[in-house]
């Protein structure tokens, strides 16, 4: 449903994504797993057509959304739905707007119905007789499901969660995983999660995607990443302090020392 070809995105001198290829199966949950700062979110927001990309393809249903105006770019967005690592919930909107928000934007149903499907998908995601609390009204968890069943109001082909199960104690972390396996099972959507919570990944992911250096290094099952033989991908679903992802940062560490003590030489002499 999704593929990603070649995509880099850069940031000043920054380069973020060198390069990824990427194949989303519709019906699936893949999910992207990498260290923070490695580029996950700036994938997912290029996906969605959020940010340009400086160069590659993003092919969604076999259109590239890279080559599309801004109109274009608006009606492809419809087909997503995204759940935000901090919810996004809007502070002034009780839940029950929050949920509505993008039915009323797009005018996708009468007011009478709009009323009826965000009953049903605060059902969906296990919360009833909340629309009139307002979000410092909820609890953490509570959050992340009045945003989820935001996302899914519009009925999207596609969902996008960045960091899902991010701030959640191990108990409601697995209510949100369960959440959207139960979505991906009820509706058909095709998602797509960043995470580094390895938990999370292994049970929602139908494939699991490892960025590092900007490039997709492995892809596999959650069987197969937890067998493999790449020392870096090893390191990261094991969270050891040690390896080939640390000597590598805490040598960029030396490297950037070095270089700010002879530019503090260069300037005292």
């Amino acid at each position: 449903m999704i593929e990603i070809r070649g995509l880099c995105k850069r940031f000043g001198r920054k380069v973020v994504l060198d390069g990824v290829d990427l194949a989303i199966p519709k019906g699936k949950n893949t999910v992207v797993i990498g260290g923070s700062g490695t580029g996950k979110s700036v994938l997912i927001k290029c996906a969605v057509g959020l940010l340009r990309p400086d160069a590659g393809e993003i092919l969604i249903d076999g259109a590239d959304i890279t080559k599309m105006n801004e109109a274009e770019r608006v009606r492809v967005r419809q087909k997503f739905g995204m759940l935000f690592q901090g919810a996004a919930l809007f502070d002034s909107l009780d839940v029950g707007d929050n949920v509505a928000f993008a039915l009323r934007r797009l005018k996708l149903y009468p007011e009478r119905q709009i009323r009826d499907v965000v009953e049903e998908k605060l059902s969906m995601v296990g919360l009833r007789d909340v629309q009139r609390l307002m979000p410092a009204e909820l609890s953490g968890g509570m959050k992340k499901r009045v945003g989820l069943a935001r996302a899914i109001a519009s009925e999207p082909d596609i969902l996008l969660y960045d960091e899902p199960t991010t701030g959640l104690d191990p108990i409601m972390a697995d209510v949100i995983n369960d959440l959207i396996i139960s979505l991906r099972e009820t509706l058909g959507v095709t998602s797509i999660a960043i995470t580094h919570d390895m938990a999370s990944a292994c049970k929602i992911a139908d494939s699991i995607a490892m960025l590092y250096r900007g490039k997709i290094i492995e892809v596999g099952t959650p069987d197969e990443i937890r067998a493999t033989s790449n020392p870096v991908v090893a390191q990261f679903v094991a969270g050891r302090a040690h390896g080939p992802i640390t000597d590598e940062n805490e040598e960029f560490v030396r490297f950037v020392r070095r270089t700010h003590a002879a530019d503090e030489g260069t300037r005292r002499g």
